[in-house]
Parts: structure tokens; C-alpha cells; sequence
């Protein structure tokens, strides 16, 4: 079940990566609900998140807990939200998104970001990592 994050994982298609392993990989969305809005993935082939293997699901948060650390510190956002929807790609993911207020998580906002700031945000988060 090939997607487009499988394409992104073996390199085919660029993307703003923020952290990666032999795993996971977690890297900018290219339409953030805001400014540092983050998809991270597991490396295998998997359409459902609950359809990981339950130690893949659980490394899954593990690797992610820093990149939001990173993402909370360097936007000032009082929380980091966690949204799994899986509807618009078919490979397991979940999303990390600054958030200020209850309806922050509304992917309605979600608008294609702007190439030079992705790669600025990319290279400030990378740097608190």
C-alpha cells in the first residue's frame, strides 16, 4: 500500500524532516493548521494506526514526545495537540499541532504553507532537537 509518505520516506519526494530513524520519521506538513504543524509516521507500510504492531504504536509517541517539545518551545504554544484522522493518506500517522485554544485541531484552517517559511521553521525546530 505505497502512499505519498511512502514516497517521502524512500526519498522520491522532498519534505522538511524534523527527526528520523530506522523507524519513524516526522517532518513538516505542507498544510499546517499553524506554523509547525507536524506529521509523524511510522517507516512501515501500515493504513491504520491501530493496525500497528503494539510496540510500533508505542515507539510511535515515544519518538514523537520530543519533536513536540520541540515544536511547543519554539512556537510558545500552550499545548501540543495530537490528532490522528487517516483519512487523507493511507499510511498511519499522527499529527502534531501547536495549539492555543480548544478549536486549534480544526483542519479546516489548514492552508499550503509558504516553501521558504517551511524550510525556516524546519531548520529552528531541527535545531531544538
Amino acid at each position: 500500500m505505497a502512499s505519498i509518505f511512502s514516497a517521502i520516506i524512500a526519498g522520491d519526494i522532498p519534505a522538511h524532516k524534523l527527526r528520523e530513524d530506522d523507524r519513524f520519521l516526522a517532518f513538516l506538513d505542507m498544510r499546517p493548521i499553524r506554523a509547525g504543524h507536524t506529521l509523524v509516521i511510522p517507516k512501515l507500510e501500515v493504513d491504520e494506526l491501530f493496525d500497528l504492531p503494539p510496540e510500533l504504536l508505542g515507539d510511535l509517541f515515544v519518538f514523537a514526545q520530543p519533536v513536540a517539545g520541540a515544536i511547543k518551545a519554539e512556537t510558545g504554544a500552550a499545548r501540543v495537540g495530537v490528532a490522528v484522522v487517516g483519512l487523507e493518506v493511507p499510511h498511519a500517522h499522527v499529527h502534531l499541532v501547536p495549539l492555543d485554544e480548544i478549536d486549534g485541531l480544526d483542519f479546516r484552517r489548514a492552508q499550503p504553507a509558504d516553501p521558504d517559511e517551511l524550510a525556516s521553521m524546519a531548520e529552528r525546530l531541527r535545531a531544538r532537537l
